[in-house]
């Protein structure tokens, strides 16, 4: 009898964080869907909702963009989307990286693979390459420093366990990294004409103004989140107990690589669509984790969604704030993110 109850009570909770999970996701989905709107209503010409409404089913029905619709089309719609797969991929990739190294102050930068996309990048500016040179230059230099890392770490930190007290030699490679890539950036920047530096500024500070369609990221996101979200539960106890995760039939060497390869990729193709925008891997996956708890099931989508309706509306404030002029979107999220990110470490602290 003592045996029933307890199994279903088990069961009972199960159901009871099920639902809850799954009203945590349409809340969220629903923030997301009235961030998207705003996003696309709010500009220099702030459009009603039914001008709104028009435009977009001029669009679905394949209206030639004409008035609103161009408003619509190249100034706002593809740039919103663009900034919630950017926000989301970012935010994925921070949960993968504390995931990784077991710290909650983890983020996508961590490692360097920033400095990579970065000197990319600014070497396709400096000659003056097209838009899409300047992307894949950018995914170029983050897969190039991933490799490096991924052969610098592998044996110290993705074959050995944290266990063994290795996993400083992932960090410090990827500040060394990230140190040299730094001082090729100051190089760069040092020997660029006047008339080129703005650019680079803007998109080491993170600009989403010159994105546009690309279905890349979106690729990489929902790819990378199925994967991840089949493997919640794995990454739930390698993350509780990395010491003993083997025993529970982890395989955990596999599975540290799985999220270091993934937590590199969403960051190379967020930071060659938007340049380095700060603090979004960082503030979303630590906000989630401290108002929904450390379960990967529910925290993996959840950061994807907060992530990417944040960026939302924080490049809509870049662009609205000191309208006609546009801010890089990462001095935005800067801004928001220091004062959060220290209320959130306040207020975890006092309950401690």
């Amino acid at each position: 009898m003592s045996t029933n109850q307890n199994s279903n009570n088990v069961q009972f909770s199960s159901h009871l964080y099920a639902y809850r999970a799954k009203i945590i996701l349409v809340s969220l989905s629903l923030t997301s869907l009235v961030s998207f709107v705003v996003a696309c209503s709010i500009g220099s010409v702030s459009l009603s909702f039914p001008e709104l409404l028009h435009a977009v089913l001029e669009l679905a029905g394949g209206g030639s963009p004409g008035g609103v619709n161009t408003v619509l089309l190249e100034l706002r719609l593809y740039r919103a989307l663009s900034a919630f797969v950017t926000g989301a991929a970012l935010a994925l990739s921070g949960v993968l990286m504390q995931a990784l190294l077991r710290n909650p102050l983890a983020d996508p930068y961590v490692l360097g693979v920033s400095g990579g996309a970065a000197i990319g990048a600014l070497s396709a500016m400096l000659v003056n390459a097209a838009v899409w040179i300047i992307n894949l230059a950018a995914f170029g230099g983050a897969i190039g420093v991933t490799g490096l890392l991924f052969f610098l770490a592998y044996r110290d930190f993705i074959v050995a366990g944290c266990n063994e007290g290795r996993a400083p030699t992932l960090l410090l490679s990827g500040v060394i990294i990230g140190s040299g890539c730094m001082a090729l950036i100051t190089l760069i920047l040092s020997v660029t004409p006047d008339s080129q530096l703005r650019s680079m500024v803007f998109w080491l500070m993170g600009d989403l103004s010159d994105s546009g369609v690309s279905y890349f990221p979106w690729i990489v996101l929902v790819g990378v989140l199925i994967v991840v979200c089949i493997k919640a539960r794995s990454i739930n106890i390698a993350a509780l107990y990395s010491d003993n995760a083997s025993t529970l039939g982890i395989s955990v060497g596999r599975l540290r690589k799985i999220l270091f390869i993934f937590a590199a990729l969403l960051t190379a193709s967020a930071v060659s669509n938007a340049g380095s925008i700060g603090f979004v891997g960082l503030i979303m996956p630590h906000a989630c984790r401290l108002a929904w708890g450390s379960d990967h099931r529910l925290l993996l989508p959840a950061s994807c969604l907060a992530g990417g309706s944040f960026l939302m509306l924080a490049d809509t404030m870049a662009r609205t704030v000191l309208s006609p002029q546009q801010l890089p979107v990462g001095v935005i999220t800067a801004l928001i993110g220091v004062p959060l990110f220290l209320l959130q470490l306040h207020r975890h602290r006092s309950h401690e």
